[in-house]
């Protein structure tokens, strides 16, 4: 208001055009009341210059919301339910390395697009009746040029990897490896060492897992860098692996008190707790029981 008189003060308001003779009608009416500067002393705000630009209709924007207290650690599920045997026990439990979880949709495993992940599924599914070890498949992190190329495959608790499997292999390596339990002859098993971290990152699955995996991935990243043990522990992130009430989610294949490699499922896991996850189940060999859900 204080700029609307300044205004008027400066541009007087016209009558109309310069030295016309305003009509008989124009004459009776009263004359326009007085724009009044606001008598208080306290100069325009930020907010009501702000306000001045928008049109009489617009809204403001609305705020993003608090993805973490939503999906993250500090959603109000978090923690609430028993853990413990929320986990079906597998004998076996593969992996296979393949893009990573920003490129996976929601059913890696069923996509046709996807044909290597669809095709292993479809065929360890087909097989599942004749097989001698119960067997979970997994999707975890692969990408040629790093350790974990695309169609690596990892074996736990067998402790084993084949390289660079192709949708061309699939029934022959299945058929090999995971129901007669021998060598896959196009490609030799590397023996695999150390402890192997996998944490959920299936954000296309479930939201949850996509806001608190990738939090997990870094602190482990962190930790590990921080205490040392770089060629010693590896992590990555893995698709849907069940209970996403539980996220953070994470598996830990290592050796335990003696020596025997055994995968132990966790929930509930929260950037604070991988500490404790490095140092006492894979430093001591013992699990830590308030996020353990079975093996």
């Amino acid at each position: 208001a204080f700029q609307i008189s300044q205004t008027l003060q400066a541009n007087p308001i016209s009558a109309g055009p310069p030295f016309a003779k305003p009509s008989a009608t124009a004459a009776a009416q009263p004359p326009p009341p007085l724009l009044m500067a606001d008598p208080s002393p306290s100069p325009p705000t930020a907010a009501s210059a702000s306000d001045a630009l928008l049109a009489p209709d617009a809204t403001l924007p609305a705020a993003a919301p608090d993805l973490d207290k939503e999906f993250g650690f500090q959603r109000a599920e978090l923690g609430k339910e028993k853990l413990a045997g929320t986990v079906g026990f597998h004998e076996r439990h593969v992996f296979l390395c393949y893009k990573g979880p920003e490129e996976w949709p929601s059913h890696v495993e069923a996509s046709e697009s996807d044909h290597l992940p669809r095709l292993l599924a479809a065929a360890i599914k087909a097989r599942k009746p004749n097989l001698k070890k119960s067997t979970k498949l997994t999707i975890c992190e692969g990408e040629d040029g790093t350790e974990s190329s695309l169609g690596d495959v990892l074996i736990f608790p067998d402790m084993i990897r084949y390289r660079e499997l192709t949708h061309l292999d699939v029934d022959n390596f299945v058929e090999e490896v995971l129901l007669k339990d021998t060598e896959w002859l196009p490609g030799s098993p590397e023996a695999i060492k150390g402890s192997y971290v996998f944490v959920c990152c299936h954000g296309s699955r479930d939201k949850r897992c996509g806001v608190c995996g990738p939090a997990l991935i870094t602190r482990f990243k962190e930790e590990i860098e921080g205490q040392g043990l770089d060629g010693q522990v590896a992590v990555s992130a893995c698709s849907h692996v069940g209970g996403h009430k539980y996220a953070g989610n994470v598996i830990i294949f290592s050796p335990d008190a003696k020596g025997e490699v055994t995968g132990h499922w966790y929930g509930y896991v929260a950037p604070d707790d991988v500490p404790v996850l490095l140092r006492q189940h894979i430093g001591q060999g013992e699990i830590v029981g308030h996020l353990w859900s079975g093996y």
